[in-house]
């Protein structure tokens, strides 16, 4: 069934919207990213279909898979790639990806720059400095925008998913904090349980899988 999505879809903007305002904050400067790891090309178009028009993956091979079904959506998805970058999948990604949001070592950026050359980049920091996580070290970012952007690409901003279990939004102000110190104009930060945390604290992006799509079915 995909006719709940339009109306989990409205839910989402509603509070998206709430969020901002008592934020003193324009709704329509936070962009929603729907998350749709695991979640079938159906679900998808029935979002694209009421209106959502930017769809974020974790995995290569699920976008890859899935971006060829929804290009002949009447709006098609503006895709964004969320997860751990691999260099080899820059090439068969780049046709497709808009916003590369999980860009997180030096390498990646002449690969991007090669294949998608100007492209829209956020750096992915790993504020909590969690070893088993994806992301910059804080203290290395100013040096990979400054590499990333003499590659030729749009460095946009900041992307981060703060540690498991703390209180998000003293995270999402330092990375707020970061990102002003740069004059980096981009921050995606916030999911389904903490987005209008994120608002609160000036996220231009939030990226809402759960809440739009309903549970991750089981693995196996």
């Amino acid at each position: 069934m995909t006719d709940d999505v339009a109306a989990r879809l409205a839910v989402v903007r509603e509070r998206i919207a709430d969020a901002a305002r008592a934020a003193g904050r324009d709704p329509d400067g936070v962009l929603l990213v729907g998350a749709t790891k695991t979640v079938p090309a159906d679900r998808i178009a029935a979002a694209l279909a009421a209106g959502l028009r930017d769809i974020g993956e974790n995995r290569a091979q699920e976008l890859l898979a899935k971006a060829p079904q929804l290009a002949g959506e009447p709006t098609p998805p503006r895709w964004h790639f969320l997860g751990a970058l691999q260099r080899n999948k820059v090439k068969p990604l780049a046709p497709w990806v808009t916003w590369w949001q999980s860009v997180d070592r030096a390498v990646l950026g002449p690969r991007i720059a090669q294949h998608a050359p100007g492209a829209h980049v956020l750096v992915e920091v790993n504020l909590g400095r969690e070893p088993q996580k994806a992301g910059c070290d804080p203290d290395e970012v100013p040096a990979l925008v400054g590499e990333l952007r003499g590659h030729g690409l749009d460095v946009a901003g900041l992307m981060t998913v703060p540690p498991l279990g703390d209180d998000p939004r003293p995270w999402f102000a330092r990375l707020r904090e970061l990102a002003e110190r740069l004059g980096l104009r981009e921050l995606s930060m916030g999911m389904s349980d903490d987005y209008e945390l994120a608002i609160a604290e000036g996220a231009t992006m939030v990226r809402v899988g759960r809440a739009l799509f309903g549970e991750r079915p089981a693995p196996g």
